[in-house]
């Protein structure tokens, strides 16, 4: 049975990876999913247990995917983006801290596939406008994609991940963010620091940002615009009450994207059914799908072997699980994708039967090696697959060997400090 798990496991995630012949990630993740029922890896029960723990994880994901492509129809990112390249005057460097506060600013709320896949093309463009060299524009192409899943920890919807925990260990919206605003901060800093590190030298001194066009002509409907500001100020309410009303956050972020579609449809500015037609579908099958199979690995009796090396962690003090648990989900995460590296360090992290505290201080680290880990290799995460696509439909490959390399010079840094800022952090809040 547990050879049949981890072949079945491989396999999907394989072709989940390469996608031969554009194979939609869903598909593949459904038919291994029914695969894993079909050979009594899990039951019917387990596959009720299994919806029951995504189905407001996949659900949040979409709607704030859905409010993030509307936003962008409208031009609120490219106005923002083009405000910050005016802030950042001619200097070169604040070019990359303006464009790193503004990644981080689109993680936080509109998750890291919305910052990735959204601003990478208009950071292309504006480095295209600036007239940069092509290391310079690789150094910001590079920052976009870094911030946008290494400041991803701040909010439940920061990220699918985030989301997957925050329902599965039951962390109400206001408690997540009280520990994980300050770890965001903390990582935010260091990765601005290690990017000037590394990239810093690639920057032109001076940049001349004034042929740039004014930061108002990106904006493509102005009633929408002003509109705009007052739902998301209203979401951001809801997601705080959330955790007092006990309601899903699939609940107000799903209302907030109904009202934006259902807004834009009439706007003849705006082309919606593009809009709806771009939405991630896919992830629902993939969720779905992908943790059955990893439910199988469970029922298989794999994830008890990793239940018991987090017990050794817990073992030797708060300190070693926080550090130990993330650095473990990272390297995972970076060998076989974050999604199903949450799914199967949450059951193992349950199944360790830990204290109250010291489950919540491992799921917290769970997140983080689940964020920042993907950022080891190319195959971390799906937002990373398709940030490479869209790169290379603009004539911008970045190899694999290059990618590691940067990758893991400026992950590791940041991973472990941040794992130490939560471990301080928690024991300073309790």
């Amino acid at each position: 049975m547990a050879i049949w798990a981890i072949t079945l496991f491989v396999v999907v995630l394989a072709l989940v990876i390469t996608r031969p012949g554009g194979l939609p990630i869903g598909w593949t993740a459904l038919i291994g999913g029914l695969l894993a029922w079909l050979t009594g890896l899990v039951s019917t029960p387990d596959i009720v247990e299994v919806v029951r723990l995504v189905w407001d994880a996949t659900l949040t994901f979409v709607a704030v995917i859905l409010i993030s492509l509307i936003l962008d129809a409208i031009g609120l990112f490219h106005w923002a983006a083009l405000g910050s390249a005016h802030l950042a005057g001619t200097r070169g460097s604040a070019v990359l801290w303006f464009l790193g506060l503004l990644g981080a600013a689109v993680a936080m709320f509109f998750a890291n596939d919305g910052a990735a896949l959204i601003l990478t093309p208009i950071v292309y463009e504006q480095a295209k406008a600036l007239k940069l060299p092509t290391p310079a524009t690789l150094a910001l192409i590079m920052a976009s994609g870094f911030i946008a899943d290494t400041t991803s920890l701040p909010l439940v919807v920061s990220n699918l991940v985030n989301i997957v925990s925050a329902d599965f260990f039951h962390l109400g919206f206001a408690s997540y963010a009280l520990v994980m605003v300050p770890v965001d901060l903390l990582a935010l800093a260091l990765s601005l620091a290690v990017l000037w590190l590394y990239y810093g030298r690639a920057l032109p001194s001076r940049v001349n940002t004034g042929h740039l066009p004014p930061a108002a002509s990106a904006i493509r409907d102005l009633h929408l615009f002003r509109m705009s500001w007052a739902v998301l100020a209203l979401l951001l309410l809801g997601y705080f009450a959330s955790q007092w009303l006990r309601w899903p956050v699939s609940v107000f972020a799903g209302a907030a994207a109904a009202w934006f579609v259902a807004a834009a449809w009439r706007r003849p500015t705006l082309n919606t059914r593009q809009v709806l037609r771009e939405a991630p579908w896919n992830i629902v099958a993939f969720s779905l799908g992908m943790y059955v199979v990893v439910y199988g690995l469970r029922n298989a009796g794999l994830t008890h072997a990793l239940s018991s090396l987090i017990l050794w962690y817990a073992g030797h003090g708060a300190g070693t699980l926080v550090v130990g648990t993330g650095l473990t989900a990272a390297v995972a995460s970076a060998v076989m994708n974050n999604m199903p590296t949450v799914m199967i360090n949450a059951l193992a992290i349950h199944g360790a039967h830990l204290s109250a505290s010291l489950e919540r201080a491992a799921a917290y680290a769970n997140v983080i090696g689940c964020d920042l880990g993907p950022k080891l290799t190319p195959i971390g995460s799906l937002a990373t697959l398709l940030w490479l696509h869209v790169l290379d439909r603009r004539d911008l490959h970045i190899g694999w060997g290059y990618y590691v390399t940067v990758g893991a010079t400026l992950t590791l840094p940041v991973l472990l400090i941040t794992l130490l800022g939560l471990w301080g952090w928690t024991a300073l809040i309790g």
